[in-house]
């Protein structure tokens, strides 16, 4: 009997929802177009940074292990 009712309850909340997202909307706002953004790296190998740093601390290295 309980999962008959909760069999019941499920298909209504499931219908309200339903009913509830099939409102006529306004249309959205067209957005405004992003600005271009400068070209980023796209893997570590690529970013002039990380290589300085990567120089950097191999120069630092004296060899010894970590």
């Amino acid at each position: 009997m309980l999962l008959v009712v909760a069999v019941v309850v499920i298909v209504l909340v499931v219908r309200a929802t339903a009913a509830a997202g099939s409102e006529v909307r306004p249309p959205r706002q067209a957005r405004r177009p992003r600005p271009p953004q400068a070209a980023r790296p796209v893997a570590p190998d690529d970013d002039p940074e990380f290589l300085r740093e990567l120089a950097r601390r191999v120069r630092r290295d004296d060899g010894s292990p970590a």
